[in-house]
């Protein structure tokens, strides 16, 4: 029902827009989480939108470089990387959440779906 893309291979520096395109739903009812997890690493939560795009929330990590956005008329959502790093390399995901809660970046799920690949070269 949500699908992310927009990945690719980027230079240090560098920058990438991702997409989440959410299918048999009403991007107005949900807040988007973007969620990433690297190579032998922890899945961790990247940034949380409310639907009317109030709230944005980041991780640390990424605070400054990322900036979310939505387009609720087109059901997507955007990701967009700048400042990229070589630690930024993962699959990035998206899901749907009711609300952009406090503890937000503790989502768990047992379908994350296909997620996106980036990979940031030194």
């Amino acid at each position: 029902q949500l699908q992310a893309f927009g990945g690719g291979l980027v230079q240090t520096g560098g920058s990438l827009r991702l997409s989440c395109k959410v299918f048999g739903l009403s991007l107005d009812n949900y807040a988007i989480g973007w969620f990433r997890q690297a190579p032998g690493k922890e899945r961790e939560g990247v940034s949380c939108i409310s639907t009317n795009s109030g709230t944005r929330y980041y991780a640390r990590s990424v605070k400054g470089r990322f900036t979310s956005s939505r387009d609720n008329a087109k059901n997507t959502v955007y990701l967009q990387m700048d400042s990229l790093k070589p630690e930024d390399t993962a699959v990035y995901y998206c899901v749907a959440l009711a609300f952009c809660s406090n503890t937000w970046y503790t989502y768990n799920s047992d379908d994350w779906g296909q997620g996106t690949l980036v990979t940031v070269s030194s």
